[in-house]
């Protein structure tokens, strides 16, 4: 994971916000405030953990919806950073019990490509972003630090078309209870069509 972006690449508002604010924490005078990171991967959380520290955050860390539903009844949140898919439950269980208790905390979620309908899900329970997984720490900073308006840079291999494709088409499955003729009906697709996409690995980004 990278902690510092290569300061000749091309940034944006928020990313120049996140600079300014590590050099800050670094120095230990510019505390940004009080982070949970929410994720049952252990290696990715205390990597994300240990960045997100020297970049001047206060970071709390769980691995279960469990104890991210404990800290967030038990602790004064400014940001947080929920993983949807663990593995005692839905992370939006936690986005929804911070919202609950701290309704101003910036909260971003973490989804697989496979996830893109829960996240969707998440940010209207109140996320303020999604981002796809692996994300590394500048990207998470910077959705937690952007300004109103601010756009993120675009990515830099976005899901192909053939990708796009099929995340729709599983969105509209689960949106009709994996139900294969629904899901054919209302994407005007022969249900063997759709059957044998349904059967196939997502297409290669």
């Amino acid at each position: 994971m990278t902690d510092i972006a290569d300061p000749n690449t091309r940034t944006t508002p928020a990313g120049d916000a996140v600079r300014s604010h590590l050099r800050g924490g670094e120095q230990g005078d510019n505390r940004l405030g009080r982070l949970l990171l929410v994720d049952d991967d252990d290696r990715f959380l205390k990597r994300l953990s240990r960045a997100m520290e020297k970049r001047g955050f206060e970071v709390l860390t769980a691995t279960s919806v469990g104890e991210g539903a404990a800290i967030a009844d038990g602790q004064t949140l400014d940001y947080a950073v929920v993983d949807l898919r663990l593995n005692d439950g839905n992370g939006l269980e936690v986005v929804q019990a911070i919202r609950n208790h701290r309704p101003e905390c910036r909260i971003v979620v973490l989804t697989g490509y496979g996830n893109i309908a829960t996240a969707v899900a998440a940010v209207k329970a109140g996320a303020v972003d999604y981002l796809s997984k692996p994300a590394d720490a500048e990207q998470v900073a910077a959705a937690l630090l952007a300004q109103e308006g601010d756009l993120p840079d675009p990515p830099e291999h976005p899901m192909s078309a053939d990708r796009v494709r099929w995340e729709h088409i599983q969105r509209v499955y689960e949106q009709c209870d994996r139900n294969v003729s629904e899901t054919a009906r209302r994407l005007r697709m022969h249900r063997r069509t759709l059957q044998r996409i349904l059967n196939k690995y997502a297409p290669k980004d």
